[in-house]
């Protein structure tokens, strides 16, 4: 009997070894105070060199890497310390590949003895990292400026805590006759009190009690406590932090203001934007500056007309991820990115659960938030909301919304579209008539007739 196997062509073990992509390349492992860097220079030597996280000392790494011909580095993202390097090298005209730590850390390799730059020098070279997603240089601007605003937001809102706990310590219970202490009425009253005025008819002088819907004889009441001297001084010195904090809110929003007017398109900058003034008293956290009509000039779209969306959240989510969609190729990619897909686990064949990430992306937050607005909407994307917390949980509900919301966001800012409510009542309609079938089911089940009533 012949031999039926065949010989094979041998293959040398030089093709099962991984192509170098990216020749002149580098990385470098970040510190708070060292950086250790490895490169390979336009003759294909390797050269690893440790420096110190000083200002100049980090120029000079930027000219050694230009004058050495490095097209591409890879850094791990460590904390804030990758900024200041980040921005040096993204000026020089070298393309940054920022990575999260948790993407490369996975491929297995054996790195004992090797310097983690050296590790992640070898990854880039193969082309096995994933660059995170850095918004341009006008979005990080903005970014901060908006990320500082909200921290003074916060702080405001808890002098306004402290001024409502020094009210019940002096027993005065008007902030719980008055809907919004941080109105007009509200805050008449209080700087009144912090004048040393404690007689409750001179108090009720300051404001208009007509537009109020509490009794004056109630309000009468709720004014009489104890005026400590303690207590008063304690709230002029709260009430100055208050004023401190809504005058910096200002300030950031006027730096808001000259970013959003350079991310204006040429051709509506050097002309007239139309850009309305607010005119209309700004209530508590809203800004000063009509921003709805800056991103309607900059987007070219109405943003806004989505359900649950309005102009601070639609600029938040602008701040993270820019204006060019294209770094996402589809929706999914987009979701995936904000962590709102699901990522089940799989074994066999079969999904035996699913993945848990949490994230802080703002972007994520945005959409999240208004989702959980959606439990009142009467639309189509409330109706949605409402069934989905029926049926598996508002947790469930608020996830499967927001990332609705988000392909939305994306399809309109990618394909420059509008806000169409029409093409949500198809899903609508189509519930409708599964709800109908399941119900004819159920009626031949036990023997009855479904008829349809007369429209």
């Amino acid at each position: 009997m012949k031999d039926q196997t065949k010989k094979k062509e041998v293959v040398s073990n030089d093709e099962f070894r991984l192509a170098i992509i990216q020749h002149q390349s580098g990385a470098i492992d970040v510190g708070s105070t060292m950086m250790m860097v490895s490169y390979a220079d336009k003759n294909g030597e390797h050269h690893l060199l440790e420096t110190s996280a000083y200002t100049d000392d980090l120029e000079g790494l930027a000219r050694t890497l230009q004058t050495a011909g490095v097209q591409y580095v890879a850094m791990e993202a460590t904390g804030v310390y990758w900024m200041a390097l980040y921005e040096l090298l993204e000026h020089s005209a070298i393309e940054v590949t920022l990575v999260n730590p948790q993407h490369f850390k996975n491929v297995a390799g054996q790195k004992t003895d090797v310097k983690d730059c050296q590790w992640l020098h070898q990854l880039q070279a193969h082309g096995l990292l994933r660059p995170s997603h850095i918004a341009p240089e006008v979005y990080r601007e903005l970014r901060d400026y908006i990320h500082e605003r909200n921290i003074l937001q916060k702080q405001k809102s808890d002098t306004l805590n402290r001024i409502q706990k020094l009210l019940t310590r002096m027993n005065i219970k008007v902030q719980h006759l008055i809907s919004d202490i941080e109105g007009v009425s509200g805050m008449r009253l209080l700087r009144g009190i912090a004048e040393g005025i404690n007689d409750a008819e001179e108090l009720l002088s300051l404001i208009d009690v007509q537009r109020l819907k509490a009794d004056k004889t109630d309000l009468v009441k709720s004014l009489k406590g104890n005026y400590k001297i303690q207590y008063i001084s304690i709230l002029k010195r709260t009430l100055k932090a208050y004023d401190f904090f809504k005058a910096q809110m200002r300030e950031y929003e006027e730096l808001i203001e000259e970013v959003l007017i350079k991310m204006l398109p040429k051709d509506v900058q050097h002309g007239d934007p139309k850009i309305r003034v607010k005119t209309s008293h700004v209530r508590k956290n809203q800004y000063s500056i009509n921003v709805k009509d800056y991103l309607q000039h900059i987007t070219g779209i109405d943003l806004t007309r989505i359900d649950g969306m309005d102009e601070i959240s639609i600029l938040e989510i602008i701040s993270v991820t820019g204006l060019d969609m294209k770094k996402w190729p589809t929706e999914n990619h987009f979701t995936s990115w904000l962590n709102l897909s699901p990522r089940p686990k799989k074994s066999g064949g079969k999904i035996i659960g699913y993945q848990q990430r949490f994230t802080k992306n703002q972007a994520t937050q945005c959409f999240r938030l208004a989702a959980q607005t959606m439990w009142k909407n009467k639309g189509s994307l409330g109706q949605l909301y409402r069934r989905l917390a029926y049926q598996k949980g508002s947790k469930k509900a608020i996830k499967a919304l927001a990332r609705k919301l988000a392909v939305i966001f994306y399809c309109m800012l990618k394909n420059k579209t509008e806000y169409e409510v029409d093409k949500l009542q198809i899903d609508t309609e189509k519930h409708k008539q599964i709800k109908i079938a399941r119900l004819k089911k159920e009626a031949a089940k036990y023997g009855l007739i479904f008829k349809e009533s007369a429209a």
